[in-house]
C-alpha cells in the first residue's frame, strides 16, 4: 500500500495529524514496510498455483496438495510411524508430476498409469510393464507384473520402488529389472 492509500483509511483526526506533524508519517512508513512483502506476494499470487510458474520452494508444497509427498519422503509412511528417507527429484520433474497429478490419479492401478508415472518421475522413456509373466514351466503368474526399466533409470531405483509400491494394486506382486531396452 502507498502512503496516500493508508492515509485515506485513517479517521479524519489522524489525517489532520499527518498534515501537522511527522510522528504519524513515520508510523505510516513503518506500516508500508511491514505490508510490502505480503503485497509483493499477493500481486503475483496466481503464479503460485501453477506448477510451471510457482517458485521452486512452493512446488514441494503443491506436491503435498496432490498427495505426491508420499513418494518424496516428506511425510510418514502410511503403514508405519517411521519417516521415509527423502528422495530428491529434480525441480522440473516434480513440476511435471504435479501438473499431471489429476491424469495420473485417473489411471492409478493400471499398467498405463504406472508407466506414465514412472516416465514422468524419472524423465526416462521406455518403461515396459509386462502383465503376462510366466514361470519357467510356462505357467502364468497371476497377479504379478514385471517392470522392465531402462538402464538409464537405475539411478532412480529407490523412487521407482516407492512409486510401484504406491501405484500398483495391493494384491499384485512385482519384479523390477533394469536392462538395455
Amino acid at each position: 500500500m502507498k502512503h496516500s492509500d493508508i492515509q485515506k483509511l485513517l479517521p479524519e483526526v489522524y489525517q489532520r495529524g499527518l498534515q501537522t506533524g511527522k510522528p504519524l508519517d513515520a508510523l505510516l512508513d513503518v506500516m508500508i514496510g511491514m505490508f510490502s512483502p505480503s503485497e509483493t506476494v499477493l500481486e503475483k499470487i496466481d503464479t503460485y498455483f501453477s506448477p510451471y510458474t510457482a517458485p521452486d520452494a512452493f512446488v514441494r508444497y503443491l506436491a503435498k496438495w496432490v498427495d505426491l509427498d508420499r513418494y518424496l519422503g516428506t511425510t510418514t509412511e502410511r503403514s508405519s510411524s517411521s519417516q521415509l528417507a527423502p528422495v530428491v527429484i529434480e525441480p522440473g520433474r516434480l513440476r511435471e508430476l504435479v501438473a499431471k497429478a489429476a491424469e495420473l490419479s485417473q489411471w492409478r492401478g493400471t499398467a498405463k498409469g504406472l508407466q506414465v508415472f514412472l516416465e514422468t518421475a524419472t524423465g526416462v522413456r521406455g518403461f515396459i510393464i509386462d502383465e503376462a509373466v510366466t514361470d519357467k514351466d510356462s505357467t502364468k503368474r497371476v497377479f504379478h507384473i514385471l517392470i522392465r526399466a531402462p538402464q538409464a533409470a537405475s539411478q532412480y531405483q529407490q523412487l521407482i520402488t516407492r512409486i510401484v509400491n504406491g501405484e500398483k494394486p495391493a494384491y499384485v506382486t512385482y519384479e523390477l529389472e533394469f536392462s538395455q531396452i
